[in-house]
């Protein structure tokens, strides 16, 4: 039988985390927890169970948790919540990324779909690596990085601890980026 699974987050990267985790098969889907959703609401059949201050009592709910929330500070703070309740935190990978089989990926990590893993890959706890995002081999997302959409890490780039690559960000080979960096890409020409 699959482990029963909370999903901390209940928006736009909530939903398609709850998409990978119903196309791989691996749990299943017990319900979500939101600030900003009304408990009682459903997604697809799904029940948010309340908000993230009860979550102690969704216990009886689920054995395991991910935070599918694309703040790294709040993932990185629920998920010390869910632990101290004693929620197993766990990593999502849909089923359509892919991912080396050298590669390290920590707990409560979310691999979306299209996303690439490569060769000795090292990612931390919580990293999120968004859909089409690319880790290339020996690149190292530290805890609670974030790659958005698209974004790109060539071999040997180190992202800091909480750090963010916005949609499209690419770094070079060896890049270094500090913990916290947020890295947008440059606005599109109004002219």
């Amino acid at each position: 039988m699959n482990k029963r699974l909370l999903i901390v987050g209940a928006g736009g990267h909530g939903r398609s985390v709850a998409e990978a985790v119903l196309a791989a098969n691996q749990f299943e889907l017990a319900g979500f927890a939101d600030d900003a959703a009304h408990a009682s609401t459903q997604i697809w059949g799904i029940p948010v169970l309340g908000t993230t201050a009860d979550l102690r009592s969704y216990r009886n709910y689920a054995d395991a948790a991910i935070v599918a929330i694309g703040n790294n500070a709040l993932r990185e703070a629920l998920s010390e919540k869910l632990r101290v309740a004693g929620f197993e935190l766990v990593t999502v990978i849909h089923p359509r990324a892919i991912v080396s089989p050298t590669a390290i990926i920590g707990v409560g990590s979310a691999i979306m779909a299209g996303a690439i893993v490569g060769t000795e890959a090292n990612l931390g706890r919580g990293v999120i690596v968004n859909c089409s995002a690319i880790v290339d081999h020996h690149a190292q997302v530290e805890d609670f990085g974030h790659l958005g959409v698209n974004a790109c890490m060539a071999g040997g780039a180190r992202l800091g601890k909480a750090a963010w690559l916005q949609a499209g960000v690419s770094l070079g080979y060896g890049a270094n980026i500090p913990p916290g960096t947020v890295l947008a890409c440059a606005p599109a020409s109004t002219s």
